[in-house]
């Protein structure tokens, strides 16, 4: 499993910071961040955290998915390699 997750459904007040915090809880949060529109400079509703272990990302996603963070229930899922466009 991977340590990278992906984090939909977001409130578009949720900033990296608001993400680090709520991940924190459950571990070690070794980076977090929302992802942005780059026209508009607003955030796109989805972001990655990575989580300091495996075991810790099983945790988050347990305790986490379908959690509430501002008034909306995130979606935490294990996240996936891109594919080439």
């Amino acid at each position: 499993m991977s340590t990278k997750l992906f984090i939909g459904n977001l409130d578009y007040t949720v900033t990296s910071d608001d993400l680090k915090q709520a991940f924190s809880a459950v571990g070690s949060v070794v980076d977090a961040v929302v992802i942005m529109d780059r026209m508009t400079n607003r955030s796109r509703g989805f972001g990655f955290v990575t989580m300091g272990s495996d075991e810790e990302a099983k945790q988050a996603i347990e305790k986490l998915n379908q959690s509430e963070l501002k008034g909306r229930k995130i979606n935490v899922n294990e996240a996936k390699p891109q594919e080439n466009r």
